[in-house]
C-alpha cells in the first residue's frame, strides 16, 4: 500500500499552551496502530494517546490494568509510523511507576518508542514522580479523578469530587502538580463545576474526559468515538459515526469541529 504523506507542522507542547493561553480549544484522541494515527493525526486532532484503555478495547480485558510496559510500547512504535505531525502521549501502565529508577527505565522505553509525554494516574503524592521526571528532561501529564488504574480501590468507576472537601482536594492537589512540573492536567469523570475550577486555577493546559465543556480540550477512545466498542457507553461517550455521511475522516472531523464549537460535550455528557 502506498500513502502519500500530508503531514501537517508539528503539534509541540507549546502549541498546546498557547492554545490554551489564547482560549483555544484543541482536542485529542486515543490510536493504537498506525491506519487509526494516521487518520486521527491527518484530520485535525491534536494530540494522540497511547493509552492503557488498550487492554480493554485491544486485548479484551475487563480493566486496564493487565496492561504492561512492552504493551504500550508495542503500540506507540505502531503510531509513530502513521502519526502526521499530533503530539504522542504515552501511558504509564499500573505499577510502572512506584520506584524512582524504574519509573525512569518505564519512561525512557516509551520516549524511545515515540511518545513525546508520558500520562501517570494519581493525586498529589505524584508530586515528587512529576519532578524525577521532568528534571529528566519527560513531559508529564497528570491524570486526575477517575484513575481507571485504582478502580478496585475507588469500588468502581465513579465520579469523584462531588462533596466540596472532595473538590477542593483536588484544585489544591492539581496546583501541586503543576508546581512539581506537569505540563499538562488531565480530567475524568468529575462535576462540570469541578473542571471549570481547575482550570480556571491552572495555567497549563487542563484535558477532560467526563469533566464538563469548559476544559482546554476533550479526549476520547478511538472505539467509543466509532461506536465500536460493546456494552452500554459511559455516560460522557458521543458516537460521532452515527449518521455521519463521511464515513470514519467524517467522524474525527466532527468530533473536533464539536469540541472546538463548544458543542462536545453537551449536558447530556457531563455530571452535575
Amino acid at each position: 500500500m502506498s500513502v502519500q504523506s500530508d503531514q501537517r507542522k508539528p503539534v509541540t507542547i507549546n502549541t498546546l499552551h498557547k492554545m490554551k493561553q489564547q482560549k483555544e480549544k484543541f482536542t485529542c484522541l486515543t490510536a493504537y496502530d498506525y491506519c487509526s494515527a494516521y487518520s486521527v493525526s491527518s484530520n485535525g486532532v491534536e494530540v494522540i494517546l497511547v493509552g492503557d484503555s488498550l487492554g480493554m478495547v485491544i486485548q479484551g480485558h475487563d480493566s486496564s490494568l493487565p496492561v504492561t510496559v512492552d504493551d504500550v510500547a508495542y503500540h506507540m512504535r505502531c503510531v509513530k509510523r502513521g502519526n502526521q505531525g499530533s503530539f504522542l502521549m504515552a501511558d504509564m501502565p499500573f505499577m510502572s511507576y512506584h520506584d524512582h529508577n524504574q519509573t525512569l527505565e518505564n519512561c525512557a522505553v516509551l520516549m524511545r518508542e515515540g511518545a513525546q509525554m508520558v500520562k501517570l494516574e494519581g493525586g498529589g503524592w505524584l508530586a515528587d514522580f512529576t519532578r524525577l521526571i521532568v528534571q529528566h528532561g519527560i513531559p508529564v501529564c497528570a491524570h486526575m479523578g477517575l484513575t481507571p488504574q485504582s478502580v478496585n480501590h475507588l469500588g468502581g468507576y465513579r465520579v469523584q469530587g462531588r462533596n466540596p472537601e472532595q473538590a477542593q482536594e483536588m484544585i489544591d492537589e492539581a496546583l501541586i502538580l503543576q508546581e512539581a512540573g506537569a505540563d499538562i492536567i488531565l480530567l475524568e469523570c468529575v462535576p462540570t463545576d469541578l473542571g471549570a475550577k481547575i482550570t480556571d486555577a491552572l495555567d497549563v493546559p487542563v484535558i477532560g474526559i467526563g469533566a464538563g465543556p469548559d476544559t482546554d480540550a476533550q479526549i476520547m477512545v478511538w472505539h467509543d468515538l466509532l461506536g465500536l466498542y460493546p456494552g452500554r457507553p459511559a455516560k460522557f461517550v458521543k458516537n460521532f459515526l452515527a449518521g455521519e455521511s463521511g464515513g470514519i475522516q467524517g467522524a474525527i472531523t466532527s468530533y473536533v469541529s464539536a469540541v472546538k464549537q463548544g458543542l462536545f460535550p453537551a449536558p447530556e455528557h457531563c455530571y452535575t
